[in-house]
Order: structure tokens, then sequence, then C-alpha cells
């Protein structure tokens, strides 16, 4: 008696999960190849067009849905601007004088994704934003500055990707 109530009472709680959720992508399968091309950058830090490039290539792949292709083979093409990318200092070292101790580092990226397929602008200039610190002081500044551009464009990969697969197709 008490297992077969046991049964009824999940069966009825699985029940309605199974009918909302799906553990497949809603991106049809002819669509599932991707192209980054090289990000244009109009900031100051060098490079870092194509570290975003590089970090979303990444993060596609990391995620699955999609394989990466050459930009006149895939049927999605992710296009992006860098319009800025910035680090200011956020705290200092009263015993080093006036030296910095972290920065902040934020950007902004204009994204635009391209239906290849069937000629469309899925997405057209939306704007991402992102921000992370890194320590400063006298040790290797580049070096932490080099580090933290990796993560700021691993930050703004996740929500583009993110964006990418809630799209309706």
């Amino acid at each position: 008696m008490k297992k077969s109530f046991l049964a009824a009472v999940l069966a009825c709680m699985f029940s309605g999960c199974l009918t909302d959720y799906t553990w497949t992508s809603n991106v049809p399968q002819k669509m599932r190849t991707v192209a980054v091309p090289t990000f244009r950058n109009q900031s100051d830090v060098t490079e870092f067009g194509a570290v975003a490039s590089k970090q979303l290539l990444r993060e596609f792949q990391r995620e699955g849905t999609f394989s990466i292709c050459r930009v006149g083979d895939a049927a999605i093409e992710v296009q992006g601007t860098i319009e800025s990318c910035d680090a200011r200092a956020e705290s200092y070292d009263r015993r080093g004088g006036l030296r910095s101790a972290s920065y902040r580092m934020g950007a902004k990226v204009v994204v635009s994704v391209i239906d290849k397929v069937n000629g469309k602008v899925l997405v057209d200039n939306r704007a991402y934003t992102a921000t992370v610190t890194f320590a400063g002081g006298a040790h290797d500044i580049l070096s932490n500055k080099r580090d933290a551009s990796r993560r700021l464009a691993d930050e703004l990969s996740r929500q583009i990707v993110d964006d990418v697969l809630a799209l309706k197709w």
C-alpha cells in the first residue's frame, strides 16, 4: 500500500516537470554552426578584440550546442565591436604613497547576430557590459591587466552565448 501511494505521489510530482522542460536545445539542427570574426577594437586595450573573439568561441565550444566554422561556412555569425574598455584605480595602499592596490576594469561590447541561412539579423547591436577587478601594487601590473582582460572577455562571452541560446528560433 505504501509503495503504490509513494509511486503515485512521485508520478504526480514529476509529470508537471516533464511537460515544460526539455534537455535538448531549441536551436534547429541546420542553424548549429557559428563563426565569430575578430571583434573590432575601439578601446585602448591592445588586442582586446582578438581576446574577446577567442573567448566567445571557447564559450560556444564549452556550451556544446554549436559547432565552430569559418565565416563563409557558418549558419550563424556573431559580429562585435569593443566600444570601450578601461581600468581605474579602486583602492590605494596607504603605505606605498598613492600606489594603487586594486583596479576595476570594465568593458562595453556591441554585438550583432546574423542568420546567414535566411539572411536575417537576429540581434542588432545589443550592448553588453562587464566588470572585473585585479590587483595593482608594485608587482607585474601588465600581467595582471592581461589576465583581467581575459576574465572580462569570459564574462562577456557567457552573456552573449546565453542570449544566442535564448533566441526564438
